[in-house]
Parts: structure tokens; sequence; C-alpha cells
């Protein structure tokens, strides 16, 4: 059975891609969670060499970074990509995107689940990440049927953008037409609901994570339990 190492769910966006992916595809594994602190990078390089998460291990086989690990599962379990050839390809290309950029995005919201931040402004490289994601989840429901990115099943391409998901939940970031319907569709999915349970129900906290959040923005809701 895959053991697939990640860290803190309310934090970890890479770790949530092919945690949900595995959950969504109906693919058993043990999860081993390790939690963001002063010791995490030794401790991660005790199974994996770059010292980060995600990790999974099939056996003797270590497969680090999340784009590679759906790439391994795909080729035990093809129903990790559409099986329509355009859509596959079309996922692919979107998952890629998505694995390599928006860098606004990633540095000015980030990954919080368990908050909700009121932001006063975006900066236009930010609103530009945004629009551009709106833009690639409006393509992806109109030229497949939806409701999730690449058609009927939920894919690589949605595990991609499930983080979008939750930040744009956090930071109250507005989207509309196709795309305001897949983001309540992701939201409702039953493995994106289990870690969004899970994240909340974590009661240690990484201040780095959390102080990051005074520079963005207002916090109006803290829906995590108590830290200890």
């Amino acid at each position: 059975m895959y053991t697939l190492h990640i860290g803190n769910k309310n934090y970890s966006s890479w770790s949530l891609r092919p945690w949900v992916l595995l959950q969504a595809c109906g693919i058993s594994f043990e999860e081993a969670l390790h939690r963001f602190g002063d010791d995490f990078a030794a401790n991660a390089r005790t199974f994996t060499p770059t010292g980060k998460v995600p990790c999974l291990v099939d056996g003797d086989t270590v497969v680090w970074d999340s784009l590679a690990i759906a790439e391994y599962l795909a080729e035990r379990h093809p129903e990790v990509w559409p099986a329509d050839a355009a859509a596959r390809a079309w996922a692919r290309c979107a998952a890629a995107e998505m694995h390599s950029g928006f860098p606004a995005l990633r540095n000015d919201h980030g990954m919080n689940i368990g908050v909700r931040v009121a932001v006063a402004q975006r900066s236009p490289a930010l609103l530009a990440d945004i629009a551009r994601i709106e833009a690639l989840w409006n393509e992806g429901l109109t030229r497949f049927g939806g409701p999730f990115l690449a058609g009927a099943e939920f894919t690589a391409v949605d595990a991609f953008y499930a983080p979008v998901v939750f930040r744009f939940q956090t930071f109250g970031v507005p989207v509309t037409d196709a795309a305001a319907h897949y983001l309540q569709t992701m939201l409702a999915h039953p493995a994106m609901q289990a870690w969004q349970t899970a994240a909340l129900a974590e009661d240690f906290r990484d201040l780095p994570h959390d102080e990051e959040l005074n520079q963005i923005g207002t916090i109006t809701a803290d829906l995590r339990v108590p830290a200890r």
C-alpha cells in the first residue's frame, strides 16, 4: 500500500494535492502527517531527499513532488487523468501551469484553511493571477461540460487547483459564472470536506504561516480548535 507523507492540513497546499487525488479516486493509502516546526526538514529527510512534503512511498520507490506523484499514480490508475485525449491534454497543461505559476497568489494568499481574512487591497499581479485562474476554470468547464474542470469526474487537474479553492474561500476572492459554481462544487466534495474537517481539528499552529496573515488583511474569523 502507498504511504503518503504530508504536512499540516491547515497550511500544506502541496500536500493537499496528492491526498485529495487519492481520496477522490478511491485509491487506498496510508497517511503520515508531519507537523511543521524547527526539526521538520531533518525529519522529512528520513523519507525523502528534499526534506519536503508531499512524498509518496511505494515499497522501495520514493516519489517526491506533487506533479511527479500524480504522474506516478496515473501509470497505475488511469482514472487519475481524463480518459478523453483532448481533455487529458488540457488537464495536464492546466495542472502544469498551476504547478509552476501564479507566484503572486502563492505569496499573498497562502493556504490557511481555518481562518477568514478581509483583504483591503490586492496588487495588480495578484489580480492578474486571479483573473487567469477564473478564465482557465471557465474554459475547462465550458469545453468539457463540468462539473469538474476536465469533465464529469474529479481528476488530477482538480487536485492541483484544490488549494486555490481553499485560498479563495479564506480570502473571500470573488469569482463569477461557471467558476463560482465550480468553487462550491469543490468545497462540497467529500474528499475536500474530509481534509477541511481535519484541518480545523488541528490544535497546533505554525506561527510563520499565521503571522503573515497580518500583512495581508484583517482576520475576521478563526474556525480552528484552540491551540494547545
